[in-house]
């Protein structure tokens, strides 16, 4: 029996997640997961790739606020708060519709940083979308890499762990579903599955990893092993997949402890 482990969700691109024990799904992906986005002076997005420090920036969302904190300093956003402003951003090979969302927010961010930055706001639900490369299918996504939803399986992290010296915590590969499976990479295999009642997912294509794995999420210190290692059993091609990337097909809610139905 498949059952729902974890749900985590990444407010900010880059920034630290919240684990959750429900959350409502939508085709752009999980309820607030990464529907803000940094950005530097020439509008290029930020994540952990240009600055390890993100991951210590602790993030929390209660009714009203997006609450983020670093180094005993507190930035407080209100959800609803967005600019008149409307910029067009390049998340990898999308655009995306996003509006500032304070001065505040953008002083306490370049503070903390060192270097000017300005925190965005994706502009709406259908504000960006991607065409997936494998199948060619077009569907609305946050401020995510490329997909809505990335899924891993506990046996995966496991069967890796086996491997390293040092084990890694699940939240290096910052899933949204973590979900406990039998054997290592059995996700993979994986083609629609639904989630409790009524929430259906599809496995688009695997998730190749970049260097955002090497970053310790509780230190932001960077040991190039974890790569080196998935890349002697998990290479294909150029890349070094783990985990899998999934569309929604059927919106709805998930609750941690949710039954998973393969469908064959």
């Amino acid at each position: 029996m498949y059952q729902v482990s974890e749900i985590v969700i990444y407010p900010v691109k880059g920034l630290a997640g919240i684990q959750l024990q429900s959350s409502r799904v939508f085709e752009h992906g999980l309820e607030y997961d990464r529907n803000w986005m940094l950005i530097d002076s020439k509008n290029h997005f930020i994540s952990q790739r240009q600055n390890s420090l993100l991951a210590l920036f602790v993030t929390q969302i209660d009714e009203e606020n997006l609450i983020i904190t670093y180094n005993n300093s507190k930035l407080v956003v209100p959800l609803s708060a967005a600019s008149d402003e409307k910029l067009t951003i390049i998340v990898w090979d999308d655009k995306a519709s996003v509006t500032p969302v304070s001065d505040e927010a953008d002083q306490w961010f370049s503070e903390q940083l060192g270097n000017r930055v300005r925190l965005v706001k994706l502009a709406s639900t259908t504000a960006r979308q991607h065409t997936a490369s494998t199948t060619s299918q077009t569907f609305d996504v946050s401020l995510a890499d490329a997909y809505p939803f990335l899924i891993l399986g506990w046996e995966s992290l496991f069967y890796l762990n086996k491997k390293m010296e040092t084990p890694m915590s699940m939240n290096r590969f910052r899933p949204n579903i973590v979900i406990n499976t039998s054997l290592a990479h059995e996700e993979d295999d994986w083609q629609e599955f639904t989630i409790g009642n009524d929430v259906r997912l599809c496995n688009i294509k695997p998730c190749g990893r970049c260097q955002v794995v090497t970053i310790d999420q509780s230190t932001a210190e960077v040991d190039s092993t974890p790569l080196k290692v998935l890349n002697t059993y998990r290479k294909q091609g150029n890349n070094v997949n783990f985990g899998m990337n999934a569309i929604c097909k059927q919106v709805g809610s998930i609750s941690v402890g949710d039954q998973i139905h393969i469908h064959t």
